[in-house]
């Protein structure tokens, strides 16, 4: 049986025909191939390139398996989500164009799960009804249902319950469950589903002009669409699920170049996929499949958390214009599908990439070359040529996960315009059929499935309940139309939940090839019916032009500021916090997170639109607090994961509140807990005019991020027990705790902890108030400032393009030299996680690498970071617990069919703060997104001098994290912060 592939690009369609049995053969069975330019209705360039393929070849349509295709309006939102997520609403972080036009109506309903399958409460069908009413009224037509912890959500079944009443009152409405478009996390799932509600109507139309030309063919097999991650989908669901196929032009390219490389290359390969426009880089793993993006990727300004390559694009492409105004310039714009009219070799007046590689290839026989003979002098095409590559070279290493050289593949129809040699690259192949690569990556497309879900390893191990979901994602992918006997699981990870006891997320992805001989999956036509509605979605009715000229906005656009010029505003010794102050303060906080505290962008967020809406937020310096002060102290405790699906509520407030009562005083002021991650945010969310509306002072109780309520500086300095009782706890669902006396500090974090997992592993705290004296002296001063310096150091590195030195400028602003230091640079290799006692324990192991790319290709870049050689080839070992613990140089050897590793040098150890940042942009990474391949940077910066003393290194050094063989020796010496305050009052 023959299957065709067809990919609909931005500049040409590109079909084959292929014989899957004939693969081995020299022509890899390709029966007919296509190329043409894009027709502005898909449906005829399709025709065309069937048409032809079956004319060119003589192919019976009968013989034909499959065919594979690759390639807005208001929505309303329903949340089941009790009293969560209220104050970050939906499309809160979205580009206020986006939003306005997408987003029609929304709703916060009763429902919602806790992390262990409890519920927050059951739906209420009387509340969901009534909304549905006005949705009716304002006229909208898609609905998405978004539900907490919805994707682990398998005995409730809260949104396909709540979707069950949707229809039957807004009867040939759209309804979108979230947990069928993506995975957990909450923001981000419910973003891609809006984006794809809003799509639904043009998708059924398009997906049905694609159907179109295979029935007048004659064709009656199935009809596929190539999704995100190099798997398929039917018409059908793709009609439902456009948002997975956004980014399958790239994938197909990759899939088709494994094909056309099978047994040939046995690594990882680099795919150059050059198109008339843009070119495409990824790199294709083992198993033939294209390397994902890390856990969330943007679309159009929008974080989404679905499966989408790991894919680098730049504007060259075969009809790249080619300018010589001063400087020789290739691109970005280009004649794309234009080419064949506007190419100079073509009797057009522009000159394009494949004018001069044309005019430089004599073997190559496009167009008429006579044409362009005068076009470029000699040195004008040595100059192309150098531009050209420089391009391919830089895209290419950037995208590389090891300093090694590795085998480049050029696809796509542009491919011509690339050297035969390029840097970094053991080889760069251009085989036979690449110009198709991508309509053979649609053919010859597998089926996935995926489960991401939350279990108990209560009563079985981890091993035993992998093993089971492993068994359910094949059965899942056969019933999505794999053959059983091809289905291999090809991605899996354990991630243990802190404070959550005997908890674990899985995820597991399985992938094979399609059953052909499945009859229940043949009929994906789109109906009539449902097509006649969708057409008179054009044009949008009066009810809905009406909302949207009604709808208002409070929100404001963050311009482009200059970020050498930029002052914050201090006035009589109080910094007032702009959006750009908190965006640079959220990046620094999860740097000096050492990998925990978890992320802060939902609280991030969430103080951006009280911010927007008009609250204030008051920093002030601790020098300046009264000896009389009431320094209150607030924050978050739990498991991460709860946090990105269990959006906070009032809870933190209610604590507060709660513990105002007990302690007979309010506070005065506010202080965080810890700098280090979603933590450091909370004191100014607190102190909030909108909130409790008091100052907030500028530094905490670590000066980074710790496991545990007693490894802290009040603690450290031992002059009362407990510091922490009387202490409050509110889960935002009704339930609060609070325990006026506790023996110790110790016992209040055990205590907590034990209430913590019957409260949903997510609740807020309350901390008694200490005086102003005391904060003066117990106090890690500047801790904000030094946030703000980090966050600000990082912006200007990605402003200037100079990422590859943002290690350098963030120790530079926490004191220089003697202050921190690059302790690595390179990839990881390896990471393995387990859960002791309510904690992540683990090991990542990161191998030496290059992380640096040339920005010229005229001359080499003076450079102040450390060079790759120092690291290449060694390894680095981060144990962690919750934070990292130490960064140890180590060596492995095998012995008797055994590893064996050795420590070989300690460069940095507790309580310095160890912390790994992403070398491609600077932003911090936490434990819980390590992940093998991510090209990373490695800081050490030295702590605070409150930790430097015996008690303070016996509670927050090594041997406070069990590490009983590693003696504290400092990796430099303490730099204050500068302050903010300081630097920028202006008196009034």
């Amino acid at each position: 049986m023959l299957r065709i592939g067809v990919d609909v690009g931005g500049t040409n369609t590109d079909g084959v025909i292929l014989d899957p049995l004939q693969a081995a053969a020299p022509n890899k069975g390709i029966i007919a191939w296509h190329k043409a330019p894009t027709t502005p209705n898909p449906s005829v360039g399709i025709n065309n390139a069937i048409t032809t393929m079956f004319e060119s070849a003589g192919v019976d349509p009968n013989r034909v398996a499959s065919v594979t295709i690759g390639t807005t309006h208001f929505v309303a939102v329903l949340r089941l989500c009790g009293p969560f997520s209220q104050h970050t609403l939906p499309c809160v972080d979205w580009p206020n164009d986006m939003r306005e036009l997408i987003l029609g109506h929304h709703a916060l309903l009763k429902g919602g799960l806790e992390v262990d399958g409890r519920l927050i409460s059951d739906i209420d069908e009387a509340e969901i009804r009534k909304e549905c009413a006005i949705i009716r009224e304002k006229g909208l037509r898609s609905i998405v249902v978004n539900g907490i912890f919805g994707p682990i959500d398998t005995v409730e079944r809260q949104e396909e319950r709540a979707a069950e009443v949707i229809r039957a009152e807004i009867p040939g409405c759209d309804v979108v469950c979230s947990k069928e478009v993506a995975n957990l996390g909450f923001l981000e799932r419910e973003n891609a589903a809006i984006l794809n509600a809003s799509i639904l109507p043009f998708a059924r139309k398009t997906i049905h002009s694609f159907q179109e030309p295979i029935r007048r063919l004659g064709l009656r097999c199935p009809v596929f669409v190539t999704q995100n991650d190099g798997t398929i989908l039917s018409g059908d669901m793709a009609a439902k699920l456009p948002i997975r196929t956004f980014s399958s032009g790239p994938t197909n390219s990759m899939r088709g170049a494994a094909f056309l490389m099978q047994n040939e290359v046995n690594e990882a390969i680099m795919v150059v996929d050059i198109g008339g426009t843009t070119t495409d880089v990824g790199l294709l793993l083992a198993n033939g499949f294209p390397r994902q993006q890390a856990a969330y990727s943007d679309l159009a300004g929008v974080r989404m958390n679905f499966s989408c390559p790991d894919i680098k694009s730049i504007g060259l492409g075969g009809g790249s214009i080619v300018r010589r105004n001063g400087k020789f310039v290739v691109g970005p714009d280009s004649v794309g599908y234009n080419i064949t009219k506007e190419a100079v070799i073509f009797g057009g007046s522009t000159l394009t990439a494949t004018d001069c590689t044309v005019l430089s290839d004599k073997s190559l026989d496009i167009g008429n070359r006579e044409l362009v003979r005068d076009a470029l002098s000699d040195e004008s095409l040595a100059k192309f040529e150098a531009v050209v590559k420089h391009k391919l070279e830089k895209i290419i290493d950037k995208m590389k996960t090891s300093p090694d050289d590795l085998p480049v593949l050029l696809v796509g129809g542009g491919a011509i315009i690339a050297p035969n040699k390029l840097k970094g690259a053991s080889k760069v192949i251009k085989p036979k059929w690449s110009g198709i690569a991508n309509a053979i990556g649609a053919a010859i497309a597998r089926v996935s499935a995926v489960i991401d879900t939350v279990e108990s390893t209560d009563s079985i191990t981890t091993q035993q309940l992998l093993d089971k979901i492993c068994h359910d994602a094949i059965e899942k992918t056969v019933a999505a139309g794999a053959s059983r006997s091809t289905v291999r699981i090809v991605e899996m990870d354990t991630l243990p939940l802190p404070y959550i006891a005997n908890k674990s997320r899985f995820t597991v992805r399985a992938a094979g090839d399609f059953d052909f001989s499945r009859t229940d999956l043949s009929d994906t036509s789109i109906g009539e019916s449902g097509l006649q509605d969708d057409l008179q979605i054009d044009k949008f009715d009066e009810t809905a032009s009406d909302l949207r000229k009604t709808s208002v906005t409070v929100t404001k656009v963050m311009e482009d500021i200059d970020i050498e010029s930029y002052r914050p505003k201090v006035r009589d010794r109080v910094w007032y916090i702009s959006e750009t102050d908190l965006i640079w303060i959220s990046t620094g906080c999860y740097i000096l997170g050492t990998g925990g505290g978890g992320s802060p962008y939902s609280s991030m967020v969430w103080i951006r639109e009280m911010l927007r809406h008009g609250a204030v937020i008051r920093v002030v310096n601790p020098a300046d607090l009264p000896d009389n002060a009431a320094v209150g102290c607030g924050g978050g405790a739990g498991s991460p994961t709860v946090g990105i699906e269990k959006l906070a509520g009032d809870e933190m407030v209610q604590a507060q509140e709660e513990l105002f009562k007990v302690c007979g005083q309010r506070a005065t002021h506010m202080i965080a807990i810890e700098i280090g991650g979603h933590n450091g945010l909370q004191s100014m969310l607190l102190g909030a005019s909108s909130n409790l509306d008091i100052p907030v002072v500028d530094g905490d109780w670590m000066g980074r991020a710790y496991p545990t309520k007693w490894q802290t500086t009040p603690v450290v300095f031992g002059e009362r027990s407990p510091i922490f009782a009387p202490v409050a706890m509110a889960d935002g669902n009704g339930n609060v705790v609070v325990m006026p006396k506790a023996a110790s500090d110790f016992h209040v974090e055990r205590i907590c902890r034990a209430a913590l997992s019957e409260m949903g592993s997510s609740v807020g705290t309350a901390d008694a108030p200490v005086s102003g004296e005391e904060c003066k002296r117990w106090v890690v001063e500047n801790t904000i400032s030094q946030s703000w310096r980090i966050g600000r150091a990082v912006a200007r590195a990605r402003h200037s393009n100079q990422v590859d030195n943002v290690a350098e400028t963030i120790i530079a602003e926490c004191g220089g030299a003697q202050a921190g230091r690059v302790l690595w640079k390179g990839k990881i290799v390896g990471v393995e996680r387990t859960l002791k006692m309510g904690h992540v324990y683990g090991e990542c192991i990161i191998e030496g690498a290059d992380v640096i790319d040339d920005d010229s290709p005229d001359k080499g870049i003076d450079r102040k970071s450390i060079p790759a050689s120092k690291f290449r080839g060694l390894l680095l070992k981060i144990p962690f617990k919750n934070e990292n613990i130490a960064a140890i140089k180590i060596s492995r050897t095998m012995i008797d069919g055994k590893m064996h590793e050795t420590e070989e040098e300690v460069l940095g150890l507790v309580p310095d703060l160890i912390t790994i940042i992403d070398a491609q942009n600077g932003d911090a990474i936490g434990t819980p997104e390590y992940r093998y391949g991510l090209l990373v940077i490695v800081l050490g910066i030295a702590a605070s001098d409150r930790w430097t003393s015996e008690r303070g290194i016996k509670i927050g050094g090594p041997k406070s994290f069990g590490m009983d063989h590693l003696t504290y020796k400092p990796l430099g010496k303490f730099v204050k912060p500068i302050s903010v305050i300081d630097e920028f009052d202006i008196a009034e």
